[in-house]
């Protein structure tokens, strides 16, 4: 699978998200801030999971077509596994 700069800019995003977090604590900053911080990065993580799943099964769907094969159900629920695994 061929990984896009938008992906790789998120993780980006999420590694700064981070390593704020990180400083906050550091900081002793409070914990209602710093549990916002860490639920946002992973709200982050979940949709970029979701961006990757879903690239990739549009990816493996289209090269089927392409190759004149029927669309493979076990495709779908591989991405559906992935999904629910990363929760």
């Amino acid at each position: 699978m061929e990984y896009t700069q938008e992906m790789k800019n998120r993780l980006r995003r999420i590694e700064g998200q981070i390593r704020g977090v990180l400083r906050m604590l550091e900081e002793e900053q409070d914990c209602k801030a710093v549990i916002t911080q860490l639920s946002a990065s992973r709200t982050a993580i979940d949709r970029t999971i979701g961006l990757i799943v879903g690239t990739n099964l549009e990816q493996c769907l289209r090269d089927q077509m392409k190759n004149g094969e029927e669309m493979n159900s076990d495709l779908v629920k591989e991405a559906v596994q992935l999904l629910v695994k990363s929760r």
